[in-house]
Formats: C-alpha cells, structure tokens, sequence
C-alpha cells in the first residue's frame, strides 16, 4: 500500500466499464497494520461510488526486513498520514478473496499489484478455487535480471517470493507486467498540471501524496522523473490492447543469498520449462499516459 497502489486504485474505481468487487491489503512497503489503515483512508478520501469489500493485511511469514520510507514516507503515502473516519472490522484477505471467486465463479480476475501473499493463502486455505478465477495479473518479476530492491530482485517476488513462486506453477491464466515494461512509462512534474483540480476528492489526494515521491527519487536516486509501477499494471486490466506480450516459461528463486526473488525465464533455444505465463514485453508508451490521465480527470470529476 504505497503511493503507486493509491493512484492505481483511483484510476480503477473509477473505470466505467470494471466492477472492482474486492480490494485487500497486504504488507509490503509498510505493515500489515499501516497498509490496512492506508486502504482504509484511501477509501475514505476518494469517496467512490460504488465501495468494495475490504479484506485485512497479515504479517507474512519469513518477510525480509525492508525500509522503503526513504521513498515513500512512514505510512508509504508521502507522510500524508491520511486519517480513518471510523475503522472497519475487516475481515482477512484471504477469505474476501475465496468468497469472491465462490460468488461469481470464472468471472473475477486477481490483479496483484503488491506480492502475491493474499492469493497463495487463499489457495492453500482453498484449492478448489483455483478452477474459478478467470485470469491473475501480477506485477512484479523482471526478465532482464535486474531488480529495483537488490540487484537480481523485484521488490514484490523479493518479499514473498514462496508465494509469487506459488502462483508462477499454479494451474491458472496468468500475465505478468515486469519492471522491464512498468520502468518504461516516466512520469515529469509536469504531471501535476494534468492533474484533477484540487478542489476534486481524487485531485487532492494525488497532489498530496505524490509531491514526497517526486522529492524521494530525485534525493535518493537522483532522477527528475518517477516511475508508478502499480498504475502501469493496473491498466493490464483496464486496456490489455496497451501492451505486447509473450508466452513464456517463468520461475521463481526462494533462496539465494544474493538472489532471492529473482525471476528465471527459459530463454534457452531449446526450453526444457513449460509455458505458463503470458509476460508483457512493451507498452504504448503514449497511448498509456493518455489513459492514466484521462481516467485519472474522469474519477476527479466524479468526485468533486
């Protein structure tokens, strides 16, 4: 539940034509107790017209001791420290996610834009829903090689990579949008001029959470642009005619010292692996800005 989820989860809910069901929290860049509170707030800033159901955030076994608040601030959304009108009683990830695919059976599709703890709970608790869900989008892997949180590494497999592993081997559909593909969408300041207005629900709450990133990346990673990872997955679902993909054998590593969650593609001439998941491998890079951002000006106009 970081800046990148929030935007992701604006754009959306806003989206005429998708009926978001469900959302669930999951510990990654912040808490599981923070990242409840932040899909709680955001929620409750945004103000959307429809609500989802609400699935909690548990602490994931054997997660890596990470401090991303470098980039993202304390509560992972610019120190926004957005407030929670009243707390809700939520249930836990992983029963919202059965219950959701019980309900409407090859229907709903998963998009992962954080690790992938919440569904492979749900699979182990369950495997007969395995059959129900109709496509899984995950962000996260890299083909390349290179990682964003250690050199071999994607953030999202390196924190729980037992469970992006889980779901790489499962019997289901699946795309995967890599780093290779989020990392070609770059966004400037002047992103804050296309903006919905400020006096609009979702305006103000990008223009207040957004202006830490922007500060984070040109400190710490001395870059005048920012990348939003999480946007860029979430339009896999919104517009898949956006991206080319390829049908590739994928894998993931649980172990390594200098490895751990580093994805492996069969790149062999000869590939000894199966196929199991189609991996973006390009973007309408303008074609998506344009998406971003009129969807983006659509959700600030419901909500001004």
């Amino acid at each position: 539940m970081g800046t990148d989820d929030a935007v992701a989860i604006c754009m959306l809910l806003f989206q005429p034509d998708l009926e978001i069901v469900a959302l669930t929290a999951t510990e990654g860049c912040v808490s599981a107790t923070q990242a409840n509170c932040n899909l709680q707030a955001i929620l409750a800033a945004i103000d959307p017209p429809r609500y989802p159901r609400l699935g909690m955030a548990t602490e994931t076994e054997d997660a890596p001791p990470i401090n991303s608040s470098y980039l993202y601030g304390d509560d992972g959304l610019g120190n926004s420290h957005l407030k929670i009108p009243s707390k809700q009683h939520l249930m836990s990830a992983e029963k919202v996610i059965i219950e959701s695919f019980r309900r409407d059976p090859g229907r709903v599709t998963y998009v992962a834009l954080g690790p992938l703890t919440n569904l492979a709970r749900a699979l182990r608790r369950d495997p007969s829903i395995e059959e129900s869900i109709d496509q899984i989008i995950i962000v996260g892997g890299s083909v390349s090689g290179a990682g964003n949180i250690t050199a071999a590494a994607e953030f999202n497999f390196y924190f729980d990579p037992q469970s992006a592993r889980q779901i790489l081997q499962s019997r289901t559909t699946k795309i995967l949008i890599p780093l290779d593909v989020t990392q070609q969408l770059q966004f400037g300041l002047d992103l804050f001029e296309q903006l919905p207005a400020e006096d609009s629900r979702v305006g103000s709450l990008c223009r207040e959470i957004l202006p830490f990133t922007f500060r984070s990346f040109r400190q710490r990673l001395g870059r005048e642009t920012i990348t939003l990872n999480d946007v860029v997955g979430a339009l896999a679902v919104a517009d898949p005619t956006l991206f080319d993909y390829t049908r590739m054998a994928g894998d993931v590593e649980t172990e390594g010292e200098l490895t751990r969650g580093a994805s492996v593609f069969d790149l062999r001439t000869v590939p000894e692996w199966r196929p199991n998941v189609d991996v973006a491998t390009s973007i309408d890079v303008q074609r998506a800005k344009e998406f971003i951002l009129r969807s983006l000006k659509n959700a600030g106009r419901m909500t001004t």
